[in-house]
């Protein structure tokens, strides 16, 4: 069974993505490709891979992803520095 990954992404307009997989450097590649980069990223190319973190399975993945996403941008932007607290 595949380890799930939540990411974010730094877009090209300073905006952030956030994400799941289970390959982030593929999922990267895939964002910075023509074919199957998300809609959001998909005019905001290049994006770069800017945090990383493993979830036990794909729910888990999905709850954080969506606790992530309810962040405000400056708590995102403390979480990748590292500064942030893991949980929220």
């Amino acid at each position: 069974m595949p380890d799930w990954t939540v990411y974010i992404l730094a877009c090209a307009d300073g905006s952030l993505y956030t994400g799941i997989t289970t390959d982030p450097q593929r999922r990267l590649a895939e964002h910075n490709s023509p074919r199957g980069a998300a809609r959001y990223t998909r005019a905001r190319r290049p994006v770069t891979l800017v945090y990383t973190e493993s979830a036990p399975n794909r729910s888990a993945a999905l709850k954080r992803e969506a606790a992530i996403k309810r962040l405000p941008r400056t708590r995102k932007l403390a979480l990748i520095s590292g500064s942030a607290f893991p949980e929220l």
